[in-house]
């Protein structure tokens, strides 16, 4: 499989290349795990850190150090008394750097990774691990879906923005989830449709598609959302009438493959909400 072809499949032309803003808290380089790299920024003092963080999986070519290029993201989840932690993905078969989402691909085991990385920050930075959401663009996007279907306590609650899951989906996943999925209208690197890559030998999913195998793992009684809002600029459909601590929300925006304007602060807002 040719570079172009992986880009396009894995929703690539990340949004967050570029060097590090920060790398282990207050020192230069990036923290070291057995598994592999990370980087983080802690809220100023004055934020009143309580443990919350967001785990960010950066997309297609990128690198944790990149992901905090977003400044906008970044320093609005800071503000809010976020850490923000940045995993960088190994490179796969000598090419571009990508998270190993998809079952049967080889490289390194990234579910197990990111937990120790969660390990990590608990033990260096005093990260509460229950208070993570974990969250990722375009391919690491597809990560977060795909490590939530296979092993949904893995972390508390889930935000993929621009990324799904592939064809053949999943079956099914193994158990309920509380997940917040954002998505474009005009994403034209991961359609909402879906769309063939690679000359037939890849296909990504309908995001819709997927949505009905997060209302079955999470046992919801009917297809329609129970609710729906508007909220700046933002379209949400909310199912919350389904298994006990579950809760899936989908929020639509006007624009491209792109982590939209606001999302931090939403996304936050959300989480927050279901560890009340």
């Amino acid at each position: 499989m040719g570079l172009k072809s992986l880009a396009f499949a894995t929703g690539a032309l990340s949004l967050f290349a570029g060097s590090a803003w920060a790398g282990c808290g207050d020192q230069p380089d990036a923290c070291e795990t057995s598994g592999g790299i990370y980087h983080i920024e802690m809220p100023a003092p004055e934020q009143g850190f309580e443990g919350h963080a967001v785990m960010f999986l950066h997309g297609y070519g990128g690198s944790g150090a990149g992901a905090l290029k977003n400044r906008g993201m970044v320093e609005a989840l800071k503000d809010r008394g976020y850490a923000v932690i940045a995993p960088t993905a190994e490179r796969r078969n000598g090419g571009n750097r990508s998270w190993v989402f998809y079952p049967g691909w080889s490289g390194r085991d990234d579910a197990a990774f990111l937990a120790d990385v969660r390990g990590d920050v608990a033990d260096r930075f005093g990260v509460d691990p229950e208070r993570v959401l974990l969250a990722g663009f375009s391919a690491g996007g597809f990560m977060v879906n795909y490590l939530a279907c296979a092993d949904p306590g893995a972390f508390p609650a889930y935000a993929p923005v621009s990324g799904g899951f592939w064809r053949p989906m999943p079956d099914s996943c193994a158990g309920p989830v509380k997940m917040f999925h954002t998505h474009g209208w005009s994403d034209g690197v991961v359609p909402l449709e879906g769309r063939i890559l690679g000359g037939g030998r890849f296909e990504q999913g309908d995001i819709f598609a997927g949505f009905e195998i997060w209302r079955e793992a999470n046992e919801c009684p009917q297809h329609a959302p129970d609710k729906t809002f508007r909220s700046d600029g933002f379209q949400h459909r909310v199912w919350e009438d389904c298994a006990p601590g579950s809760h899936l929300q989908f929020a639509l925006f006007p624009g491209g493959h792109r982590v939209p304007a606001g999302w931090a602060d939403m996304a936050v807002d959300w989480f927050e909400a279901q560890l009340d």
